[in-house]
C-alpha cells in the first residue's frame, strides 16, 4: 500500500497562486500515473493534470496554461503549480496515483479562491 498525503492547500485572492504537494509513503517510480483531482461542492469528481513516469504530462482544458504538474520520483512527491488561480478553482483537490492493480488516493487539501 501506498498512502498519499497532500498539502499545501488554502485561502488565495482571484489571480494568486499556490503550490500543492503530494507525499508518498513509498517510492512512487513503480506508479505508472500520477495526479490531481479536484471535486466542488455539488460536483463529480475531475482530472486536472497527470504526469506518468516518463514525464508525459496532460491537462485539462480549464486548466491549460495556468496550471503545470511535475513529479519527483527521488522524493516520492508529487506538485501542482496553480496559477492566475479564478473562484471557479475553488475546491477539494485530490492526488491520485494508478499502477496495474492499485488505485491510490489521498484525503484532498481544500483549495478556496475569493476575495
Amino acid at each position: 500500500q501506498v498512502q498519499l498525503v497532500e498539502s499545501g492547500g488554502g485561502l488565495v485572492q482571484p489571480g494568486g497562486s499556490l503550490r500543492l504537494s503530494c507525499a508518498a509513503s513509498r517510492s512512487i517510480f513503480n506508479i505508472y500515473i500520477m495526479a490531481w483531482y479536484r471535486q466542488a461542492p455539488g460536483k463529480q469528481r475531475e482530472l486536472v493534470a497527470s504526469v506518468t513516469n516518463d514525464g508525459r504530462r496532460n491537462y485539462a482544458d480549464f486548466v491549460k496554461g495556468r496550471f503545470t504538474i511535475s513529479r519527483d520520483n527521488a522524493k516520492n512527491t508529487v506538485y501542482l503549480q496553480m496559477n492566475s488561480l479564478e473562484p471557479e478553482d475553488t475546491a477539494v483537490y485530490y492526488c491520485n496515483g494508478v499502477r496495474v492493480g492499485y488505485n491510490y488516493w489521498g484525503q484532498g487539501t481544500q483549495v478556496t479562491v475569493s476575495s
